[in-house]
């Protein structure tokens, strides 16, 4: 049997228990690893110049031999992009290495009239994530 088929009738479910129009969904943020001077979190907020810059200043004038570039979901394309046109602006000095992952995130469903509706819900759902060591390598 295709598993998809089992996923499905898991979403029509929770289709049927939740009525969008009853609910509110909120995002929370996502956990963040502990953040260090050299890791930038990349969004698709910033814009991509003021990231790419930030990342130069750190390597540069930050005296850091590395930093760790993260992108999450949307980001990953902006992460890797920033990661190579750090690379290229280098002239071949800097070197990459990609780690990917995959985070759990909440949401919070909030009902849009507590008298009337049900309590309040959250939802579980997975997001992918890259992480690149953006590093000058050790001078053999």
């Amino acid at each position: 049997m295709w598993k998809g088929v089992g996923l499905q009738a898991k979403i029509n479910r929770e289709k049927q228990e939740m009525d969008p129009v009853e609910y509110t969904l909120r995002k929370r943020l996502p956990r963040k690893l502990p953040k260090r001077r050299n890791d930038v979190y990349v969004n698709m907020k910033t814009d991509f110049r003021a990231q790419l810059a930030r990342c130069q200043k750190l390597l540069e004038s930050g005296g850091h031999r590395e930093i760790c570039v993260h992108g999450l979901g949307l980001a990953i394309n902006r992460a890797i992009n920033i990661a190579l046109q750090l690379q290229a602006s280098s002239q071949g000095m800097l070197q990459l290495a990609a780690n990917t992952s995959t985070v759990e995130l909440v949401d919070d469903l909030e009902p849009e009239d507590p008298d009337e509706a049900g309590e309040p819900m959250t939802r579980t759902r997975n997001n992918s994530a890259i992480h690149i060591k953006v590093f000058y390598p050790d001078p053999q």
